[in-house]
């Protein structure tokens, strides 16, 4: 099966872009804008609306596969590619792809996905905006020219065995709503809640004494919600590396901090993601392999999530080898190809360290559901439900392709 054409529009995300360095450094919310200037280049205003490109790829047959590029929240921080705005790149993909494209066979995936992965134009990879919504392309062509899920294409190419398909948990983000979207996810029994967003030190607290007042509310609001005593979630708190800024990057303190945590959320586990952002790869990876040995050589019932710096497939297997956190984020849209996360998330799974199928909330319905796909065919530790910041629609999205996947592949396994 052959590409014959090349349609691309511009799209919104279920989100918008953020300046992170602005917002860590204090920035004043205004309703839903910040008021302040931005810090980070190609950002105009604090906050901007995220937008997207879908790439439509007509083929022979008359069926669309499609594939949405975007980026992260955050762009433009923590070591990634510049913000990505649609009326920049389509003209890009226009002059340096489209020609490219047509004709091509997009039977097997991993061939294709591999060869615009690497793709040098003008000196350079492409965006890894991109190299995403192509490979999602891609990969929904294939399942078109074999008849098959997304998910099964993965396991076929990728000589993925297992005996029968099964439900990975799902990791649901509150957004700053951290209180209502919280109840909304107890009452649908969410496996891995609540994000939270503590994203600067006021959420925090001057010495923490916040977010642990948070983590002692949502244990007795989980105890008191809950309509069955076997629903234990895990708590997933995301602090983009608020708690090393609180204690001066201070490792003994800041395990003794997020000891306190994990006590406080007793009976459920508890992770913590992004604990510490020293500002590089090197500094960031080195903090969070001490800070495990800390945890793991007391004992203490608590895992920690490596985000910030572990952006790419090389960064994921360094961090993944040194031990650098208990589970790493693989943010899907800062790999690139979409062959890039089943690579990643076989290494972590190789390694025995946690692979969460992660992403932002900066993303599409469509970049939501190949990613789901991807981390069932690759039995991924948990996936993230995106995109948006209300819970209740990207908990849909990736709940419901979920368990159309494994309804569809088992029956045919029958």
């Amino acid at each position: 099966m052959k590409i014959k054409d090349c349609i691309l529009s511009k799209s919104y995300t279920g989100f918008y872009f953020d300046d992170q360095h602005a917002i860590k450094e204090g920035a004043k919310i205004d309703g839903f804008t910040y008021i302040g200037k931005p810090k980070t280049n190609g950002f105009t205003s604090i906050r901007m609306p995220g937008e997207a490109i879908s790439i439509q790829l007509v083929l022979e047959d008359g069926s669309i596969a499609i594939g949405d590029c975007c980026a992260v929240q955050y762009s433009g921080a923590g070591g990634r590619d510049p913000l990505f705005l649609a009326n920049d790149f389509i003209p890009f993909i226009e002059k340096h792809l489209v020609p490219l494209l047509i004709g091509e066979n997009v039977s097997n995936f991993r061939i294709l996905a591999e060869k615009y992965d690497k793709l040098i134009v003008n000196g350079s990879r492409l965006h890894t905006a991109i190299r995403y919504g192509l490979t999602q392309a891609f990969l929904n062509a294939a399942a078109i020219a074999n008849k098959i899920t997304k998910a099964e294409v993965i396991r076929k190419e990728y000589n993925i065995k297992t005996n029968k398909w099964n439900k990975i948990p799902i990791f649901a983000q509150s957004g700053d709503d951290r209180y209502t979207n919280a109840d909304k996810m107890i009452l649908k029994e969410v496996d891995v809640l609540p994000h939270a967003l503590i994203n600067n030190l006021e959420k925090l607290g001057h010495n923490g004494e916040k977010l642990l007042e948070y983590v002692v509310w949502l244990k007795n609001r989980i105890l008191q919600l809950r309509t069955r005593d076997s629903y234990n979630p895990i708590f997933h708190i995301d602090t983009y590396g608020t708690i090393g800024m609180v204690f001066d990057y201070d490792l003994e303190k800041i395990y003794k901090y997020i000891k306190v945590l994990s006590e406080a959320a007793k009976p459920f586990k508890l992770r913590i993601e992004g604990p510490v952002d020293a500002g590089s790869r090197e500094d960031t990876m080195i903090a969070l392999k001490d800070l495990r040995k800390l945890i793991d050589e007391n004992g203490v019932d608590v895992e920690i999530v490596a985000d910030e710096w572990c952006n790419t497939l090389e960064d994921i297997k360094y961090f993944a080898i040194n031990k650098a956190g208990h589970m790493l984020q693989i943010k899907t849209p800062d790999l690139g190809g979409v062959n890039n996360i089943v690579e990643a998330v076989l290494y972590c799974n190789e390694q025995n360290i946690g692979s969460y199928v992660g992403g932002t909330c900066n993303e599409t319905d469509i970049s939501a559901q190949v990613t789901t796909n991807i981390a069932l065919a690759c039995n991924a530790s948990q996936c993230l439900a995106k995109p948006g910041m209300g819970y209740d629609e990207g908990y849909m999205i990736v709940n419901n392709e979920m368990n159309r996947v494994i309804a569809l592949a088992n029956r045919r396994e029958k």
